[in-house]
Parts: structure tokens; C-alpha cells; sequence
């Protein structure tokens, strides 16, 4: 796709798509959004959208569909099996992804749930370049664990490195010697790392996995969650592939997995997800765990309506113009806020702009969770909801003990096509404001504290009452600006 060039000089990403549908949101008074804050335990997973004016929680099922995916959703054959639903949504998985079987679920933890019951045992582990939240939870879940196994060049925070998700192959081989092949079921890759910023890995780094995996005679399972936004900096980073196509660089990494899953609330813009391989045996191992956790298996617990849109938004994610926003979007702000001395990830990654709590909250000790404390004041002087991906996302060790995380980052995500610059713009400003005024944000506590996912539906207090603090600063600075 050529760059759009602007007269004036300014780097910014041109919307190629028109607004036609839209919906009304609402900015709260401050005094609202703290009692909301408190109504929700200070956990932004808790708040009702009612009080939210920009959701920036998650880009999973937030996304704008298309304008064709709405109207194939009037046209789903409703049946419980053999839906003709299903076999568009099939050709659709093996034109855009390169695999020939398909079982769809209803999400893509769904298909962390089947895939770990199918292979996981007591003393499993599982490799891989970063873990998610809900793909560790389902292995360790089944008695197995997990390594991750990123370059030292992950970690830092300001970067130039293209491809921070890339997995340390050094590291790879000396896991699977010391640990023994016959006890890693398979190697996991993330398109693209979550947890530590949305950070790319490449096709070259693919192949050198494919190529120990085959050595050692281990599966590759890919999560293609965010493989349309991973393929789109490929071809900005990748030098083999600047000349190439999305479903080049797509075909190049599903065709050395074994088995690849996905949400359909990410990579599709729509609802659902999906296991798809070329492997018959394969499909034997996972196909009769479907019926019993998701439904008949060319249904998956999905409606006929979602497939429809999921077999759409699949092709659409082979159009540059339509993955571009996102990345682009995200690299506009995290280039914005970082000159403005912002400590952001960099390079930006896909999925969202990703804070540095650790530096905005130096003064705020990892036990008392600065990247969850960094989410409620950010939403407490904006109405911007972010979430916390840091200490509060983690989970306790088997004997109770905290376990902190290696980052705390502040997500902000930009789900494809739903905001507009000038929010964007919004979001850069508040949160240098909230910057300029660190030092009043104050840490948190657990008050309530789910035994697994805890981030979820965990309830925390402050430890003061910086909230207040804050609150009295943004008015004297805002006035009666909301």
C-alpha cells in the first residue's frame, strides 16, 4: 500500500473508509467517574460502558464491521449441522489462512481450552515466545506449564528492534534437551506478544522454529489472534517481504503450524474463533472435544450470523486498507506521547499503545500494582478505559505467593476503524496531563481476589485517598471541563 503524504508535512494515518453508522457516547462528570471507580473496585474490567466515553479496553469484539459483513449476516442458513454458513466460512479459512479443516468455537480461549485438554498432561511445557492471560490459565489448568522464551531485546522499553516478539531459538533447543521432547506437546507462537507491548515476530524467526520443531518431532500450534496486524508490519519491516502481499505473508506463517486457532473477535472483526490445520490426525484428536464444550462442529457454539461475518472479515483482512488504521493509529500516538516524554513502548506494536507504568509510577512499588493504579487515575481524569497488563494479570505461584510480572504496561487499544483523530488526539492529551502530574497518583489493593484470572473480576481499594488528590488537581487545571 503507498504512503499518503500530506502538504503540510504532518505524519498522520488518512481514514480509507467513511462513517455510516454511528453511536452516541457520553462524557461523565469526574465526580461520577470516581463513584464509578469505587461502584467497580477500582478495576476497569468492572465499569459499565454507561459511564466509559472512549473504551480502550480491548480491541476483542470491539471492532467496526464492514458494511458487507453486516449484510452477509442476513443471509445465514440457520441449521444446526451442515450449515452452508459453515462451508463459506470453511473456503474462506483455506483461501485466507492456507488450512483445509476447520473447527470453529465459540472464542479463542475456547480453543485454548480444547487444544490444552487434547495434549496437556501433569508435567507437560509448553514453550513459547510470550504467554496470554487465558492460554497459560488452560495449560496450567491441565497440570503442564509454561516457558517463555523472548530475547533479552524484548524487555527494553525504548527500542528500535522490529521484531520483539521473535522467539530466542537458543533458548528453544536448550528447553527442549534439558526437558525432553516427549514432554512438550507443542510450541506455542503469539501473533502478536500481548502482554509485552503487541510486538511482531518474523516469518525468518518462523521458519527457524519450524525447523527445531521438525527436529525434535514437535507441533507448532500459531495463535493467528493478531496475525492480520503481525503479516501488515512484516511487510513494513521485513526486507524479504516489502515487496509482498498480506496473503503472501500470511500463507508463509500458517503453513509451517501445525495447528493454527484464532478469536474471530480479533482477526475477523466479528464474533467466534476457529482450529484449522491440513492434518486429518490432527482434527481426529480435537474434533470430538467440540461437541461436548462448544457445540455441533459446524456450528462451534457460534451463530449462523456471526459465521457469516467471520467468513467476510477473514478476506477483509487480506486489504491493507482495511488492517492499516489500527498500527497506524497506534504508532501515531505512541510517537505523540513519547515526544512529549511519555515512557512508551516502542516500536509500536499492533493491538494498542502501550504505557510504561513502571517509569510513570516509579514512585509506586510493584505490591501495590502501578499499572492497575495508572488505569483508574487515566479513567478517572478522561473517561478512557484502558486495562492493566502487569502484576494484576498475572496469577499466584501453586503455594499462593505473588508473582510479579516482567513489564507493567498501561493498554491502551485502538480496535480497526472505530475511533477518529481527533479522539486519538484526546487520549495524547489527557494522558500528558496525567504524566505532568504523576507524583499524585497513589498504589492499590486487593479486596476481593478471584483464585484464577483475577484481573477479571477482582475488586482493589487505593491506599490513600490520592483519587481525591487527583480529582482536586484536574479541576483546578480543567475548571468545569469534563
Amino acid at each position: 500500500m503507498q504512503e499518503i503524504k500530506f502538504f503540510s508535512g504532518e505524519n498522520i494515518s488518512l481514514e480509507l473508509h467513511k462513517v455510516r453508522i454511528v453511536q452516541k457516547l457520553h462524557l461523565v462528570p469526574i465526580e461520577r467517574r470516581l463513584e464509578a471507580l469505587y461502584e467497580g473496585g477500582f478495576n476497569t474490567f468492572r465499569l459499565s460502558t454507561k459511564d466509559v466515553f472512549l473504551d480502550m479496553l480491548t480491541d476483542s469484539g470491539t471492532n467496526a464491521m464492514s458494511d458487507n459483513q453486516l449484510a452477509a449476516m442476513m443471509q445465514g442458513d440457520d441449521a444446526y449441522a451442515g450449515s452452508q454458513s459453515y462451508y463459506r466460512l470453511e473456503k474462506a479459512v483455506q483461501d485466507v489462512l492456507g488450512k483445509k479443516y476447520l473447527l470453529p468455537v465459540h472464542q479463542g480461549r475456547a480453543a485454548e481450552n480444547i487444544i490444552s485438554l487434547a495434549y496437556v498432561r501433569k508435567g507437560s511445557l509448553v514453550p513459547m515466545n510470550y504467554h496470554f492471560t487465558t492460554a497459560m490459565a488452560h495449560i496450567t489448568d491441565k497440570g503442564g506449564q509454561i516457558v517463555e522464551l523472548l530475547y533479552d531485546e524484548a524487555y527494553v522499553i525504548n527500542s528500535n528492534h522490529p521484531f520483539k516478539g521473535n522467539m530466542n531459538i537458543e533458548k528453544l533447543e536448550e528447553v527442549i534437551i534439558n526437558h525432553g521432547a516427549k514432554n512438550i506437546p507443542f510450541i506455542r507462537m503469539e501473533a502478536s506478544t500481548n502482554l509485552i507491548g503487541g510486538q511482531p515476530f518474523s516469518v525468518q524467526n518462523m521458519r527457524d522454529v519450524r525447523a527445531l520443531a521438525d527436529k525434535y518431532g514437535i507441533r507448532v500450534v500459531l495463535d493467528c489472534s493478531l496475525l492480520g496486524e503481525n503479516a501488515y508490519l512484516v511487510l513494513q519491516r521485513e526486507e524479504e517481504f516489502k515487496n509482498a502481499d498480506m496473503k503472501t505473508v500470511l500463507h508463509a506463517f500458517t503453513s509451517m503450524a501445525d495447528l493454527c486457532y484464532f478469536s474471530a473477535r480479533k482477526i475477523s472483526s466479528s464474533r467466534g474463533g476457529g482450529m484449522c490445520t491440513d492434518q486429518p490426525e490432527i482434527i481426529k484428536e480435537l474434533e470430538a472435544l467440540v461437541p461436548l464444550y462448544e457445540g455441533f462442529t459446524t456450528y462451534g457454539g457460534i451463530s449462523i450470523r456471526e459465521i457469516e461475518a467471520m467468513a467476510v472479515g477473514l478476506y477483509e483482512t487480506l486489504d491493507e486498507t482495511m488492517i492499516c488504521q489500527s498500527p497506524n493509529f497506534i504508532k501515531y500516538l505512541v510517537d505523540s506521547l513519547d515526544a512529549k516524554g511519555v515512557p512508551m513502548i516502542k516500536p509500536a506494536g499492533v493491538l494498542g499503545a502501550h504505557v510504561d507504568a513502571m517509569q510513570v509510577c516509579a514512585h509506586i512499588p510493584q505490591t501495590e500494582y502501578p499499572a492497575g493504579a495508572l488505569a483508574a487515575a487515566l479513567f478517572l481524569i478522561s473517561g478512557i478505559r484502558g486495562m492493566e497488563r502487569g502484576s494484576i494479570s498475572n496469577q499466584r505461584d501453586e503455594y499462593g505467593n505473588e508473582t510479579y510480572a516482567d513489564m507493567e504496561l498501561l493498554r491502551l487499544a485502538v480496535p480497526r476503524r472505530v475511533f477518529t483523530l481527533s479522539q486519538i488526539k484526546y487520549v495524547e492529551d489527557r494522558l500528558n496531563w496525567l504524566y505532568q502530574n504523576r507524583q499524585l497518583i497513589g498504589g492499590l489493593k486487593f479486596v476481593y481476589e478471584p483464585p484464577v484470572l483475577r484481573f477479571f473480576m477482582g475488586g482493589l481499594e487505593p491506599t490513600s485517598d490520592w483519587p481525591q488528590k487527583l480529582m482536586a488537581k484536574f479541576k483546578e487545571d480543567f475548571g468545569d471541563s469534563l
